[in-house]
């Protein structure tokens, strides 16, 4: 087989299994990355992975200053390669061994994650409530992700029914179709129950079963969100991003000493070690705050 033939059937064996378009090209990507060096290097590949293919092909990503994220995405993307190559009988040998290969972070030292200062915070809320420039429906989004951490995919597809306001709980339906409960603070409700009542009962496709609705669809897309945060970034100078808005929520609940297990449920993190790793002193002025107490 070809290198081409290689990879398409790695992409269908990616999709059989449940991967996310997302993750599909993203794995095939590092992996066609990989072949395209061992081409450059005089070798054809023919589906036997070796140990010295592999080492010799992180020894050249050391010395490309990738970040340590990026370098450990491939060594899983190769993980997953290998497995693929075994289960087809080309490679007989697992020779990918993210314990070994994957880039080792020291605690603290991690990639900055970027948040809003808690001036920020307050000039976004004051913002959303000046129905002059901010809707009620721009204002339940802006409210929900400060006030819930939701990632933006997991926001556009909150359904009416996710939504319970005497229960005070947001039901979030996160990656891998896993559910979690999210309580909601007064004022989430609160600009919850304003949308209802006004943009959302006046739109067109009011009995669309999405919460979030548009002028031209019965859901709001991603794409829309960035808009939306874009536009009203630019009027307070502040550039707003629906990421930066989950970041501050994690930040700011660790700051105040919630425990990281209830930050992880709360976030919908795989595990306590996924939070730990981008919330523990991981931003600039925590650091430096801290080396101030010396």
């Amino acid at each position: 087989m070809s290198k081409t033939d290689f990879i398409e059937e790695f992409r269908q064996h990616l999709v059989a299994d449940g991967k996310s378009p997302k993750t599909v090209a993203s794995y095939t990507g590092d992996v066609q990355a990989f072949l395209a060096w061992l081409e450059s290097k005089g070798t054809v590949f023919d589906g036997r992975l070796t140990r010295f293919q592999v080492t010799t092909y992180l020894k050249h990503l050391s010395g490309a200053s990738l970040l340590a994220n990026t370098v450990n995405k491939k060594v899983n993307s190769l993980r997953c390669f290998n497995l693929f190559l075994n289960e087809a009988g080309a490679t007989p040998d697992v020779v990918v061994h993210p314990g070994k290969d994957r880039v080792k972070v020291a605690l603290g030292s991690e990639r900055q994650v970027e948040v809003f200062s808690d001036e920020e915070v307050e000039r976004i809320l004051f913002h959303v409530q000046d129905r002059k420039r901010c809707s009620s429906r721009d204002a339940l989004v802006v409210t929900l992700l400060i006030y819930t951490g939701v990632r933006v995919s997991e926001l556009v597809s909150v359904r009416l029914q996710d939504v319970d306001l005497s229960a005070l709980t947001l039901r979030v339906v996160g990656k891998g179709g896993k559910h979690r409960e999210v309580p909601l603070r007064a004022e989430v409700v609160e600009a919850a129950r304003e949308y209802l009542g006004t943009d959302r009962r006046e739109s067109r496709h009011r009995d669309s079963q999405f919460l979030l609705l548009t002028q031209r669809a019965g859901r709001m897309d991603k794409n829309t969100v960035n808009r939306l945060l874009k536009k009203h970034g630019k009027i307070l100078g502040i550039t707003m991003k629906p990421h930066k808005f989950r970041h501050t929520f994690c930040t700011r609940l660790v700051r105040r000493g919630v425990p990281l297990s209830t930050v992880a449920m709360l976030a919908g993190h795989a595990s306590v070690q996924t939070t730990a790793r981008f919330y523990v002193n991981t931003s600039r002025e925590d650091k430096q705050r801290a080396v101030e107490l010396l």
